[in-house]
């Protein structure tokens, strides 16, 4: 496959989005697409106004299965993402759905409004073994899909109200609305929270996570979490080479001085589609660095642009991944931020009501 002809779209660059088009869904076996530039014939150009799908969900806690990501199970109030991050994992996910993983991952958002009833089903049942749930596994839970239909809100009421342990990831600063049920829970040891920053450049930021909080922002809200009394931590991912891997440090010292305690990394990896919608994005958008970049990619996962392999894949090889590996262990022991996933408290677990004494 001929990479440049299957991604680079020449359409105008379309602001406020990170997906430049929609890539072919690889489970629908007919698609449309415009041959010709000038081609008028029943052609409507994709909608890229965000439409919100709410979906009545059968379940709402996964299992995961993966060793390498740091989480048991994970729940997910929303798929897709209005964030619109050029790199992310989660858009393959959308395809499921019958819709592609570019333009549709970050503007068609499917709501699922019955989540926190069936939180509350799951962790009714007996045969529940408490471990910590991960707040989200895929699309991010304070997206803004959030301030209409405070779904994720819901779910943290439910885990109060359970004493369920919380780990969550996010990069939007509307986490700070829960403050009151996120310090309340901390008193318990029932939650953690990472924070993702990916770089302190305002216009990569932009062009890349488009509709995101900026990287102040989410200094503020490590720092106002810290001071609620939220065991707080940066996630700094993806590092890519070329683009944003020489702000390891400073991102991590900047949260270390603002409260976070803990950290992670991922090393960009493109699976699937998110190969032709980051290639698009990249030469459209650094023409002028984008072969280097994209080699640097390569050189990292052995020729390719992504590796499936379990404990390689998040983190990349070669000189260029060895090299994001060894800043990150530097850095990590001068903040103190320790690399530990979950102190989290199973014990206090309790269903409400309990058992009716019969004394």
């Amino acid at each position: 496959m001929n990479i440049e002809e299957e991604s680079i779209d020449p359409s105008p660059y379309l602001k406020g989005r990170g997906a430049q088009f929609n890539p072919k869904n690889r489970f629908l076996k007919n698609e449309r697409v415009k041959e010709h530039i000038e081609g008028i014939d029943e052609w409507v150009e994709p909608n890229v106004a965000t439409l919100y799908l709410e979906d009545n969900a059968k379940s709402i806690v996964n299992k995961v299965d993966s060793p390498d990501v740091g989480m048991w199970y994970s729940m997910n109030p929303y798929q897709g993402c209005e964030h619109g991050c050029t790199y992310c994992y989660a858009r393959n996910a959308h395809e499921y759905w019958g819709y592609s993983a570019g333009l549709d991952f970050e503007s068609k958002i499917i709501v699922k409004k019955n989540a926190p009833q069936l939180l509350r089903k799951f962790l009714m049942n007996p045969q529940w073994e408490c471990l910590p749930i991960s707040l989200s596994g895929n699309t991010d839970c304070y997206q803004p899909a959030e301030r209409k239909f405070r779904i994720t809100r819901q779910l943290l009421e439910v885990c109060r109200e359970f004493n369920q342990p919380v780990g969550m990831i996010t990069k939007n600063a509307g986490i700070l609305r829960d403050k009151d049920i996120l310090s309340e829970m901390a008193k318990k040891n029932l939650v953690s929270v990472l924070i993702s920053i990916t770089s302190f450049d305002e216009n990569l930021r932009q062009l890349m996570e488009p509709r995101t909080t900026t990287a102040r922002q989410r200094l503020r809200t490590i720092r106002e979490l810290s001071e609620a009394g939220v065991r707080a931590g940066v996630m700094l991912g993806p590092m890519i080479p070329g683009l944003n891997e020489h702000e390891m440090q400073r991102i991590m010292k900047a949260a270390a001085d603002n409260g976070a305690t803990f950290s992670a990394y991922t090393f960009i990896r493109l699976n699937g589609a998110i190969k032709l919608i980051f290639h698009d994005w990249l030469y459209k958008t650094f023409p002028d660095r984008a072969d280097k970049v994209w080699h640097f990619i390569e050189a990292s996962h052995d020729g390719k642009v992504n590796d499936s392999r379990w404990g390689v894949r998040m983190r990349g090889e070669g000189n260029y991944a060895e090299l994001v590996a060894q800043q990150y262990a530097r850095y990590t022991q001068k903040y103190g931020l320790n690399a530990e996933r979950w102190e989290l408290d199973c014990s206090q677990f309790r269903r409400p009501g309990g058992q009716i004494s019969l004394f």
